[in-house]
């Protein structure tokens, strides 16, 4: 049976919100426009740390202008809750060894699996270090991307760490359509691959 995370994230806001709570998130950010919608969507119900951390954007600058939009919608964005930008250290190298063997994937394979998990854990261990309640990750509301492989991942990472998963389906209740009016809205540059060189 296919589960409806949509559902799952909705139950918990209410029940937070019931008991007058406002959770600690570690967002994983990929880029400005997948996290536009998401942070109007959730900056009311979380305080929000926002990991920019993707060692797979094997070009400097390419990596560099999706930090400066991602800095500019916050600044720019009348957001309802707190949100802090967490940078992290930018390390293709690492991506490139992770990922040795399965240059030859396609896009949706093992490769880009092994490119989740990679960048899931690195949000865990920050969630663990900053004292979050959960965290999670913007990706899942791209169409190109199967939320249910980013979720399983996810919920595998927390087992292996310690930091609880909040696991998320942002293409749900219009949210890749609000992406793209948020991402006209504030001019946010769009890329037309994900980051990685195999992918360009």
């Amino acid at each position: 049976m296919n589960r409806n995370y949509q559902k799952e994230l909705d139950a918990l806001i209410q029940q937070n919100k019931t008991q007058g709570i406002t959770p600690k998130l570690m967002l994983h950010a990929c880029c400005a426009c997948c996290a536009s919608y998401v942070l109007e969507y959730l900056s009311e119900h979380f305080e929000i740390y926002l990991l920019y951390y993707n060692p797979n954007i094997t070009e400097k600058s390419e990596y560099d202008y999706r930090y400066s939009e991602l800095e500019r919608l916050v600044s720019q964005m009348p957001l309802k809750g707190k949100v802090n930008i967490v940078e992290c250290e930018y390390d293709p190298q690492r991506y490139l060894e992770k990922v040795k063997g399965l240059e030859n994937e396609p896009e949706r394979g093992s490769r880009c699996s092994v490119c989740f998990d990679m960048r899931l854990s690195y949000t865990a261990k920050y969630a663990l270090e900053y004292g979050c309640d959960y965290f999670a990750t913007t990706l899942t509301i791209s169409p190109l991307k199967n939320s249910s492989i980013i979720n399983s991942i996810g919920e595998e990472v927390s087992k292996k760490s310690g930091a609880k998963y909040l696991p998320t389906d942002f293409k749900k209740k219009n949210g890749y359509k609000r992406s793209i009016e948020l991402s006209n809205e504030y001019n946010l540059y769009r890329q037309n691959y994900c980051g990685c060189v195999f992918s360009k």
